[in-house]
């Protein structure tokens, strides 16, 4: 597949000040948050948009704060955020919010996405590999609870995994559970 790649531009946010590129895949476009020094072993957050949660601060997740969290950090200590659209586990926003209604009726999250007739986590990580490539990167410090991410990344070596504890809230705290009972992330 052709990848489209944008120049790179100055971001200033409430977080520092960075540099971001977007790649094109087809109709997903990702985005590529970066400060340097990247270094030679950068500390790198792999994140799938999740508008309710990075957007309008839905408490149902974590994903806000997972954000937050790598930008601050990668702020302090150089690295890049990678944006994968990817939204609701890869299976789009309508279908994310008709796993939300499935869930208040007392489905987890799993339960939900098979109750729509997909698997538990529909993403996928190929992009992540072709974003590091072109930034010649071959060692990174991966920001992530999640071990399908690191299992995913059979040609990059991870020198380290630094996890991302955020505390739960009574809206997320059964999700939070089932992300570490039965997807296994390491929380």
């Amino acid at each position: 597949m052709k990848i489209e790649i944008s120049e790179i531009a100055n971001l200033p946010s409430r977080f520092g000040t960075f540099k971001i590129q977007s790649f094109k895949e087809g109709i997903k476009e990702h985005l590529v948050i970066f400060k340097e020094p990247l270094g030679e072993i950068p500390l790198v957050r792999v994140h799938s948009e999740c508008l309710t949660g990075d957007s309008i601060g839905s408490l149902k997740c974590d994903c806000r704060d997972q954000l937050e969290f790598a930008l601050s950090t990668i702020e302090k200590n150089g690295g890049m955020v990678i944006y994968l659209r990817q939204e609701g586990r890869n299976i789009g926003l309508l279908n994310k919010v008709n796993a939300y209604a499935l869930q208040d009726k007392g489905f987890n999250t799993i339960e939900a996405n098979h109750q729509l007739g997909f698997l538990d986590d529909e993403r996928t990580y190929e992009m992540v590999e072709f974003i590091l490539d072109y930034f010649k990167i071959t060692k990174i410090k991966l920001l992530t609870n999640n071990p399908k991410k690191i299992e995913s990344l059979k040609n990059i070596d991870i020198v380290e995994r630094i996890p991302v504890i955020i505390p739960s809230n009574k809206f997320n705290a059964g999700y939070l559970k089932t992300k570490k009972e039965q997807m296994g992330h390491l929380l």
